[in-house]
């Protein structure tokens, strides 16, 4: 699989129960510091706030992810959030939730319930999208080769991002991660020609 959903933008969410409002936020994110920062901001705006809520998943080809209960019984609001992400197959998406309590205790279940609902309400209204996971890689090799690697890279629907010339002929492409063996292959048996993958 070389293909993840996100989401295009940021999206709310509300849920009330017994005086208690749970208001969400689902955020598209580049890493964990740009969801720490998404947090920091929630907690200066909304810093009257019970509780502050929330789960993100990054990376689509490590599961790389984290919850957080901000002081509700543990696994009644950072796992329900988290669940919520993981149903709808999200990744480098913040999900958060934020409390205003209403004065009536819910207990265990009516936690898990309205912050699972909450987060929900966030993703209905968020805008869904697949994205394609690409390696990228810079190629080296002589002037004479140009018209074969171009058209191995065309065949392939490479995209070519960068082209220069500095004492030989370099260019930077992209690459549905799926085909990344095959044009490697392909490359590598053009003469002269010295690929290396670009670390991102």
């Amino acid at each position: 699989m070389d293909t993840y959903y996100t989401i295009k933008e940021t999206s709310q969410g509300l849920y009330k129960e017994k005086g208690s409002r749970f208001i969400a936020f689902a955020f598209p994110i580049e890493s964990s510091d740009d969801a720490k920062d998404k947090i920091q901001a929630l907690h200066k705006t909304y810093h009257d706030a019970r509780h502050i809520c929330y789960a993100y998943i990054l990376a689509p080809e490590v599961h790389t992810y984290r919850i957080n209960d901000d002081g509700e019984p543990s696994g009644t609001a950072g796992r329900p959030i988290y669940g919520v992400l993981c149903s709808n197959n999200l990744c480098l998406v913040l999900l958060a939730v934020i409390r205003y309590f209403g004065g009536i205790k819910l207990g265990t279940s009516g936690l898990i319930h309205a912050y699972r609902e909450a987060a929900v309400n966030a993703i209905e209204n968020a805008h869904i999208v697949e994205k394609t996971i690409v390696c990228q890689y810079q190629v080296q090799f002589d002037y004479s080769h140009t018209n074969e690697l171009m058209r191995v890279l065309k065949e392939k629907q490479c995209i070519i991002s960068k082209q220069w010339y500095n004492e030989g002929c370099y260019l930077e492409f992209t690459i549905r991660k799926s085909e990344a063996k095959a044009i490697e292959n392909l490359v590598e048996q053009i003469a002269t020609a010295n690929l290396k993958i670009v670390e991102n």
